[in-house]
Parts: structure tokens; sequence; C-alpha cells
């Protein structure tokens, strides 16, 4: 995922909006990810979208980062990330991550 600080986002608003058309680009301040810039495309999929960015963001990768996923959607009852995610599903993952 590329990312850039939020001087840059703001000098480059062009290069930021075509680079999120091809991937979501987190946007950081102080060296800490504030934002993440997402095209339409990728909102109107927003579940994988989502998980993808908190995987990217998420010190766990791969298989553990997947297994850490299904066992917290496992555990609050949700479906399925294939199924989708629910918008409290979001709000509490986030706020896990944080």
């Amino acid at each position: 995922m590329l990312t850039m600080t939020s001087l840059e986002a703001q000098n480059k608003f062009g290069t930021l909006i075509d680079a999120s058309q091809r991937e979501p680009v987190v946007v950081t301040r102080r060296g800490r990810p504030v934002s993440v810039m997402i095209s339409v495309h990728d909102l109107l999929n927003l579940p994988f979208s989502v998980v993808k960015a908190m995987s990217e963001l998420s010190p766990l990768r791969g298989e553990e980062a997947a297994r850490a996923m299904e066992e917290t959607l496992s555990k609050s009852g949700s479906q399925t990330v294939q199924d989708g995610l629910t918008e409290d599903d979001v709000t509490r993952l986030v706020h896990e991550l944080r």
C-alpha cells in the first residue's frame, strides 16, 4: 500500500487521486497513519478494501492476520469476511487496532 505524508498529499493532490485509483493510499501525519484514500470502485467493494487496508496497517501479516481476523469475527458472531462486514464490525475492528 502506498503511503504519503499529509504535506505530500496536499501538494500532490492529483498524484494522490491517481494513486488511489490503483490501490488505497495511507496518509500520514508526524509518521502516524491518519487517513486512507480509496477509489469509488474500492468504496463500492468496501468490505474487501477495509480488510485489505486493516491487514496492511496491522502488525500481523499473511496467514497469521487471516486467522486473527477470522477469530475476531467469529467471537463477535459476525458472518465470514466473504459475506461482508457490517458497519459495527468495521468500527469495532478499527478500535481494536488502535
